[in-house]
């Protein structure tokens, strides 16, 4: 079925998807991890990640906004079992004020318009595919300022802090992690304790993953020495994650540019606790002390280290 997403993509239509993430099979797994959602990460539609269960729903309604604005579909994640199944109490709308906050749609054109007839779902070869796909890519270009501004008018009118990204304890952060989704709440109990200990961490949790925040990201870590990118997903590439990729990519062209680590965890829903993520802190420390990068690539969480042949490995907490 991952071709139709390109179709909904490509034909612009406002659909707003919810995806609760699992590992991609085999061997077979259901549990949590991004590598669905990056395996299609570059199928036109906004990504936009949750870190509990008031985030996912009011992202769901911000989504419709934005799907039926930018004419592009929305992927709204949910990280699976992790929010998809927990209990967690959350501030729910009057239908009537969702109704109302959504508004009417008001398409650019009609199916059935005789007087303005449009072809859609046609044939599109080598004549003009090429300029549909470009304008398609302006359109998600565009969509950062609408997300920016549906997202500060759901948050004025009620409540939460909803932006490209989210940032805790960057304004004099030496040392930062970036993540997605449920896993920022752990970090930040992870920053507090490194903040006890003299450690200036600080968390980037990315909200809106595409469009991808890059002049941004760049803005906010333009003061921080050391970043460490904390993947849910492997591209089996070589090389490293995919958020490390679009990480290290945004800040290839930044004056102050800060040595880089990709940290791989929780694949297929293994835990991740807030002493391995002071275990990453202390590893980013070590790189600001010494200036040097041994592994661009670590593994948090991993066993069986002796069938890893490269890339360093950061012990599980519980054994």
């Amino acid at each position: 079925m991952f071709e139709t997403l390109g179709v909904a993509s490509g034909m612009r239509l406002p659909i707003v998807m919810n995806m609760a993430n699992r590992a991609l099979s085999g061997p077979i797994n259901i549990h949590c991890d991004h590598s669905d959602t990056m395996g299609s990460r570059d199928a036109g539609w906004i990504q936009i990640f949750s870190e509990n269960s008031q985030e996912a729903y009011d992202n769901l309604i911000m989504a419709i906004r934005i799907a039926e604005s930018a004419y592009l579909p929305v992927i709204v994640t949910t990280d699976g079992f992790i929010i998809s199944h927990a209990m967690e109490n959350i501030n729910v709308l009057p239908d009537d004020e969702v109704t109302k906050y959504i508004g009417e749609i008001k398409p650019p054109y009609r199916l059935l318009d005789t007087d303005n007839p449009i072809t859609v779902g046609a044939l599109d070869f080598t004549d003009f595919y090429f300029e549909h796909k470009r304008s398609q890519s302006e359109a998600m270009r565009k969509s950062k300022e609408i997300i920016v501004q549906v997202s500060r008018e759901f948050s004025q009118k009620y409540g939460g802090d909803y932006s490209l990204f989210e940032s805790y304890k960057m304004e004099d952060a030496e040392v930062a992690i970036i993540l997605l989704g449920s896993t920022a709440g752990t970090a930040k109990a992870a920053v507090d304790s490194m903040r006890t200990k003299g450690v200036k961490a600080g968390l980037v949790k990315i909200r809106v993953f595409r469009p991808f925040p890059e002049e941004e990201l760049c803005g906010v870590l333009s003061k921080v020495k050391v970043v460490g990118v904390m993947d849910r997903s492997e591209s089996m590439n070589g090389i490293g994650g995919p958020v490390y990729e679009e990480v290290r990519s945004a800040l290839y062209d930044s004056e102050s540019r800060p040595k880089i680590v990709d940290f791989i965890y929780g694949l297929g829903g293994r835990d991740i606790f807030v002493e391995d993520i002071e275990k990453v802190f202390g590893s980013l420390s070590e790189i600001d002390k010494t200036g040097k990068v041994n592994e661009k690539i670590a593994y948090v969480g991993l066993r069986d280290k002796c069938e890893i042949k490269t890339g360093s490995i950061l012990e599980p907490s519980v054994k």
